[in-house]
């Protein structure tokens, strides 16, 4: 459904063109997830919902995928004015 932006977001991480929030840092810890969990969500999951930030007014995209410990695990994502991949907060499901 959201084939062009997955892809878009899939680069990002590839090129390591992302910044991680202390909310989704805070989260990760909690869930012990590293940034290899978050990668591989971000490489081999889908985008399972598309979210309109009430406040700013940008998009924002839950996607769902495996971590390295073959667990499901929601990263909530944007792409920033300055290009970037945002990650927002993480969870596992």
């Amino acid at each position: 459904m959201h084939q062009r932006i997955l892809e878009e977001i899939r680069d990002k991480v590839r090129l390591r063109q992302y910044i991680m929030t202390l909310p989704a840092e805070e989260e990760m810890s909690d869930d012990e997830l590293s940034i290899f969990d978050i990668e591989r969500c971000i490489l081999t999951g889908e985008i399972i919902e598309r979210q309109k930030d009430s406040n700013t007014g940008e998009w924002k995209y839950l996607v769902e995928g495996q971590s390295i410990s073959n667990g499901k695990i929601v990263v909530v994502v944007k792409i920033s004015p300055t290009e970037k991949l945002v990650f927002i907060t993480t969870y596992r499901l």
